[in-house]
Order: C-alpha cells, then structure tokens, then sequence
C-alpha cells in the first residue's frame, strides 16, 4: 500500500517539463507540497498555480542549479517558505549525444555541470534537512531520487559522456547511500529508457535522426510512468529501501 505524503515537503529539480514536472504532480497528488524548481520562471508559475488549486501547496523557485549559490538559495527558500524538506528529486538533466571524435565539447561542459554538479550541489546543500526530517513526524523517513538512466547501466558508442555523467550519478548514490542509510535517508536511482521529453529537443539534428532511428517502432515512456516510478519509491513504508529501480519502454532492450 501507498503512503500519503501529507505533511511533508518535495523539492523537484527540472521541474518546469518533462519528468521533473510529472513527478510534482504526482507528489502533490499524494499530498506532499512541492518548491519547484527550474529556470523557466513562467512555466513554473503556470505549475504552482495548477497545483494549488487542488488544495495542495505549491511554491516556483527560479533557479540555475549549475549555479552553486542558485542551488543552495533554492533550498533554502524551499524550507523558507514551506517549512522543512522531506523529499527531493534531482531531475535536472541535459543529455546532447554524439561520438566522441570531434565532438563540441562545450556540450560535455554542460552535461557535466548539470547532469553532476548541479544535482551535487542540491544534494549537499538539502541533506541536512533531510536527515533532520528523517528524525520527525509524520514518517520519520526521508527521501533522495536522484534520476540517472539506462545510459548509466550501459556504455554506448554516440553516447560517451552522458554515460559517464550517468554512471557517476549511479555510483555517488550508492556511496551516500551507504554513507547515510542507517539515519533513515533513503537514497534512490530511477534509471529511465527512451522517454518522450525535451531532452531529444537539444540534440543536434544529424544526432537527432539517429536517434529516432534507434527507437523507431519503439513506444516510449511518457514522462508520467517515471513519475509514477517515483512515487512508488517515496511511498513505501519507513523499513522499506527502494535503491534502484529501473524502468525501460517495453519494446526497448538496451
């Protein structure tokens, strides 16, 4: 059985599209008020006022998480104005494929600072928080999600430096895990396939038709089956420990 998040407070990184946005949708929806945060200030405040108008709290929190100073401000208002912090889901994400060979390589500076620092930087700066809400009601557990990818299970030629952005995600999950595990901080992965979202957006377009190729004939996930993946893991009883779940369309085998 699912428990209610009434009480508690979520962050969501990348929060004003795609995952980030379906998982605080489905958090409120469990009862858990929710700082959204991103950089695009408008699509947020549309999401807040959504939210709030079920009856849940909802609170938009314009921020560059790249940005350290961003990124420890952005929790910090989050526990300003909501409370405390339960629950955070670092979303944020880019992923800009291609073969190593020739690469732009301002496009691995921007993986890396988002895809790794910038879910670091939130992690350090909420865990705090988290281990103090781990020790109070309503649960007496917290959360940390961090999103990774198949790409962090599986090396592939075109996709070198999101893989390694990804299997760095997977490894300091597994450290801090077992780093905090036993002060009732859970630390989680939710390692997507092919999902429709943004992220293909970004790819430039020879990159981009390969990879409509690659997934031809492929349903993908919608951003709303990895929030529901998400949910299920915050959900679960205290004793409970989801540390890894990976969620692949059913038609994609790599």
């Amino acid at each position: 059985m699912a428990e209610r998040l009434d009480g508690t407070v979520a962050l969501v990184t990348g929060a004003s599209s795609g995952i980030g946005e379906a998982a605080a949708r489905a958090l409120a929806a469990h009862g858990a008020a929710v700082a959204l945060v991103a950089r695009r200030a408008d699509r947020l405040h549309r999401l807040a006022g959504e939210i709030e108008a079920t009856g849940v709290r909802a609170v938009p929190v314009e921020a560059d998480v790249t940005d350290q100073e961003q990124a420890v401000g952005a929790v910090e208002e989050a526990v300003r104005e909501l409370g405390r912090l339960d629950i955070v889901i670092n979303n944020a994400g880019v992923m800009l494929l291609g073969p190593v060979v020739d690469a732009p390589t301002q496009e691995w500076d921007r993986m890396i600072a988002v895809n790794l620092n910038g879910l670091l930087y939130v992690a350090h700066a909420a865990l705090p928080h988290l281990l103090r809400a781990a020790e109070q009601e309503p649960r007496r557990v917290a959360d940390l999600v961090n999103i990774s990818s198949t790409a962090g299970r599986v090396p592939r030629a075109g996709a070198a430096v999101y893989n390694l952005t990804k299997h760095g995600v997977n490894a300091f999950s597994e450290a801090l895990r077992q780093e905090i595990t036993t002060r009732h901080v859970r630390v989680s992965i939710v390692e997507p396939g092919g999902t429709n979202t943004e992220l293909q957006s970004h790819l430039r377009p020879e990159i981009l038709e390969q990879s409509r190729k690659r997934f031809e004939g492929v349903e993908r996930l919608e951003a709303e089956d990895v929030a529901d993946a998400i949910a299920y893991i915050v959900t679960r009883p205290r004793r409970v420990a989801v540390n890894e779940l990976l969620v692949r369309p059913t038609e994609q085998a790599l």
